[in-house]
């Protein structure tokens, strides 16, 4: 899904934010937490550390498709990423992502049973980025207003 140089600008977006609200399906409600990127570029997958036994992990055994927004209201980016989740527990996998920021959350080490990954690939997204100030934005509004057109207040894609 999408150009290496599309997948690389996502990238740029997200991993400057770090974390992201993953949504799953708790059989009918939506639910979100936050969730921290432990991967170092983006190929069209994303990958955090779960617990294997979590509530979370329950869910996307359920049902896989998830969504997981990443805002950055400072910088006036906001990026929504769906797709499928799976959940492993490949040590090799698990090896290659674990980090001194893993540790707290798996006290027990990298080799406990319940220490897994979430896997997913996304297949749909959308993000805004803009550079736009306070007063830019209000100007874009105003003027968009009086000329009944669409304001420009920054970058707008879906993929």
């Amino acid at each position: 899904m999408g150009s290496p140089e599309h997948k690389q600008k996502i990238w740029n977006l997200i991993s400057k934010i770090g974390t992201g609200m993953l949504v799953t399906d708790d059989e009918g409600s939506l639910r979100a937490r936050p969730m921290q990127l432990v991967q170092d570029s983006y190929d069209g997958k994303l990958w955090f550390f779960t617990r294997i036994d979590s509530s979370k992990s329950e869910e996307i055994f359920k049902d896989r498709d998830v969504c997981i927004n990443f805002s950055d209201p400072n910088s006036k980016t906001f990026v929504s990423l769906s797709g499928r989740a799976r959940v492993t527990t490949d040590k090799k996998l698990v090896d290659r992502f674990w980090g001194p920021s893993v540790k707290p959350w798996f006290p027990e080490g990298k080799d406990h049973p319940s220490c897994g990954l979430i896997e997913i690939k996304i297949n749909y997204g959308e993000h805004w980025d803009s550079d736009v100030s306070k007063l830019g934005f209000i100007y874009e509004m105003a003027k968009a207003k009086l000329t009944e057109s669409r304001p420009d207040v920054g970058e707008n894609q879906k993929f």
